[in-house]
């Protein structure tokens, strides 16, 4: 026989001296039993049976048994905690729609059941839409649907902090922030402490690379998949984005040579994809971009399932066939136009369930942490230094929200991007104020992501520079987080993966190992 209910446990009975069951805990449903022979009734009168279960016997209500293993989740409808996909086939990433938080759903079958009586994934009818969704995003009554989180606190602190003007990004308080354990993947470590380089597509194939990077201290390294151009001809490409694949510098087999010597020498591979600033993507699917008086801007919209599908069946495909240990997502937002966007009233963000522009994101960041799971790797989110502020940002980053779902959250406090005034020239003082910030944002939420942040690793201001960034200078930004409490790692940021840079503070990688182990 098996345990079977309408919730992941069923209760169980001991009897006590006088004959009488008293509740004794609970047993995960889906859990095979054998009947003992013994009867007994609760107060109610319902008749209980007798079940060997781990040497012992307890006894449980007859109706929490089934001779059937296909038959122990006995629910009808769920109702929506967490907002989520709903998925055309259990084991893929074609999107059939989208339900909101507090909404019911039918259910008409389920895929498995794990070992502690949960659900894998239901099958779900809703509206128009038949198809799969994730039972961690599911709850067994309405109530506890519409409930917010408030686990430390995480309601009160995660909140809009008081900003001037609307920002049209979205509010906090709509945002979900239920306590999420942290993946972890049978067999591979996930990097705690990301020494990391930065590999462009060319880089990524010169043998003077890996040498500098094997001699240096580097444990990790983050190599572009696309980054505007793909690094090679993919698959998924030729499908579903042609010019993509047209315009790759690599055949796939060059490019899984390069990515195999990294894993062969025991780096940590991080495949780096360009999200929704992708023009290859706008010029095949114009309907899936921001349009402004019904003409394409060519950035892609967040609010768009095509795009999603098609970055992240990139990503897994990028795991599947070059064994990517993580995969870390880039311009995961709307533009940063995206506030005078939505305040022209031309604007057409393509906004298919009524998201607000954070819950896009944010949803997004669900859907794409559950896929690249499932496909074996682990999943991190580049953000806007500015997302350290604690406010909702005009295009649609939070970083409690993101920061919530992902392994890493990646952030960018260049020195010479925190305005007009001479940022660069300190940028131990920088850079610890801003991490500062972000080490309190962290705390906003029980289970926060590893902060793995981008230093700046070119010579400042970008616009003209004057200011030699060495090995001192990148030095003092890696104290500066280390002392306000970021010790997740970091990555120099070098768009052109400049040679020479990288030997001139190569000792950066070096001198830091050893803090923290992988």
């Amino acid at each position: 026989m098996y345990l079977a209910a309408a919730v992941p446990d069923v209760t169980c009975y001991t009897l006590d001296e006088g004959g009488a069951p008293v509740q004794s805990g609970s047993i995960p449903r889906g859990t095979a039993v054998s009947l003992s022979g013994k009867t007994a009734k609760d107060h109610d009168g319902n008749l209980l049976k007798g079940v060997r279960y781990e040497g012992g016997e307890v006894f449980v209500d007859e109706e929490n048994l089934t001779a059937d293993k296909d038959d122990v989740v006995l629910e009808d409808e769920v109702y929506v905690r967490t907002p989520a996909t709903i998925y055309s086939e259990p084991e893929c990433p074609e999107i059939a729609g989208f339900v909101q938080k507090g909404e019911s759903l039918r259910v008409t079958g389920y895929d498995a059941v794990e070992e502690d009586g949960t659900v894998d994934k239901y099958r779900i009818s809703y509206e128009d839409s038949d198809g799969w969704i994730y039972g961690k995003y599911m709850v067994f009554s309405p109530e506890e649907a519409k409930k917010k989180c408030n686990d430390n606190g995480a309601m009160d602190m995660a909140k809009d902090s008081s900003y001037p003007i609307n920002l049209h990004g979205g509010k906090g308080t709509n945002l979900d922030y239920f306590p999420y354990e942290k993946t972890s993947i049978p067999g591979k470590a996930f990097c705690t402490d990301a020494r990391a380089m930065y590999l462009n597509a060319g880089a990524a194939t010169k043998d003077k690379y890996f040498k500098l990077a094997a001699d240096s201290g580097v444990n990790a390294v983050v190599i572009n998949i696309d980054g505007g151009t793909p690094a090679y001809g993919s698959p998924v490409m030729k499908e579903l984005c042609p010019t993509a694949y047209e315009s790759a510098h690599y055949s796939l087999e060059e490019y899984q040579k390069a990515v195999n010597q990294y894993k062969e020498a025991g780096f940590y591979t991080i495949g780096r994809i360009a999200c929704f600033n992708d023009k290859n993507f706008a010029k095949d699917h114009p309907e899936s971009c921001i349009k402004e008086d019904g003409k394409s801007t060519g950035w892609v919209s967040a609010y768009s399932r095509k795009a999603w599908e098609y970055k992240v069946s990139v990503a897994v495909e990028a795991v599947e066939l070059l064994g990517f240990d993580e995969i870390q997502f880039d311009y995961v937002r709307f533009p940063e136009t995206a506030y005078q966007m939505s305040l022209s009233g031309s604007t057409d963000f393509g906004n298919t369930y009524d998201e607000e522009k954070a819950q896009a994101i944010q949803n997004f960041c669900f859907y794409a942490a559950d896929q690249i799971h499932e496909a074996g790797a682990y999943f991190s989110v580049d953000v806007f230094g500015e997302c350290s502020n604690g406010y909702v940002t005009a295009y649609g980053q939070y970083w409690p929200a993101i920061s919530n779902v992902v392994d890493a959250i990646s952030s960018m406090p260049y020195t010479d991007h925190h305005g007009d005034s001479d940022t660069w020239t300190n940028p131990y003082s920088t850079m610890y104020n801003w991490a500062k910030r972000s080490a309190g944002m962290q705390k906003h939420i029980p289970t926060p992501a590893v902060a793995r942040t981008w230093i700046t690793g070119y010579n400042t201001p970008y616009w003209n520079p004057t200011v030699n960034y060495n090995y001192d200078k990148l030095n003092e930004q890696v104290k500066a987080l280390k002392d306000a409490g970021l010790d997740g790692g970091f990555i120099p940021w070098n768009s052109s993966s400049d040679y020479r840079k990288y030997k001139e503070y190569s000792k950066i990688w070096q001198v830091h190992a050893g803090d923290k182990k992988k």
